[in-house]
């Protein structure tokens, strides 16, 4: 018998965007995939998602958007992550993002970006193969 930890994600939806329908599709994809996910709901503020990252302790965080803010809103979630010394997470996002804006979030932290249309298995194989611990 075999007492494997599950991989824990939070999936958090910052700002105001009000559409969570995607975020919670993959949700329940990575749960049915056997991971332990905390959905934060929506408008979330960057402390509030920091905030839940050090109260959950999650191997990764999915930042999904749709509003547009995902430049400013998920830079300042990384910036505020590193200065609370949290630096062993996998980071990715999701949502409506432009292909011209993924290098700008790549180089602020997130290491991935799935847009719509994504395969729930593709995000599973994504995160098992990228943990950092």
């Amino acid at each position: 018998m075999t007492n494997e930890r599950k991989i824990r994600v939070i999936v958090a939806k910052p700002g105001l965007d009000g559409h969570d329908r995607g975020a919670k599709v993959v949700a329940h994809g990575l749960s049915d995939a056997g991971f332990e996910v905390i959905y934060t709901g929506l408008h979330q503020t960057p402390d509030d998602v920091v905030q839940s990252v050090i109260q959950e302790d999650p191997d990764a965080l999915l930042l999904s958007i749709l509003s547009g803010a995902h430049k400013k809103l998920f830079s300042a979630i990384t910036k505020k992550l590193a200065e609370q010394g949290v630096d062993d997470i996998l980071i990715f996002g999701g949502g409506i993002i432009p292909d011209e804006d993924i290098p700008f979030l790549k180089e602020n932290g997130i290491e991935e970006v799935f847009g719509p249309g994504t395969e729930i298995d593709q995000i599973v194989q994504y995160v098992k193969t990228h943990l950092k611990r």
